[in-house]
């Protein structure tokens, strides 16, 4: 195989390549959904908390907010998680 042949072998690959990139670009309502998703990922979680925290904490007896706080930064750390496994795949 000459050394034309290689190269113009090399530069029609590539050509796909960037057309494929081309037809592959995300589109702004797929972006939209991604960074939503993103969100709710992070968001449940500190929600759940916050909930679960407050529902413990009514069953303690006097002012209490130790669940409550435990839990959210709790929520905080999953959610960090989530989106770190979400973004790594």
């Amino acid at each position: 195989m000459s050394y034309e042949d290689e190269l113009k072998r090399r530069v029609e690959r590539q050509a796909k390549r960037m057309k494929q990139a081309e037809e592959d670009q995300n589109s702004l309502l797929s972006q939209t959904a991604y960074i939503g998703t993103l969100g709710l990922l992070f968001v449940l979680p500190i929600v759940a908390g916050a909930y679960l925290g407050e529902w413990l904490d009514e069953l303690l007896p006097g002012f209490s907010e130790h669940w409550t706080i435990s839990l959210i930064l709790l929520g905080v750390g999953i959610g960090f998680l989530n989106v770190y496994l979400f973004i790594r795949d």
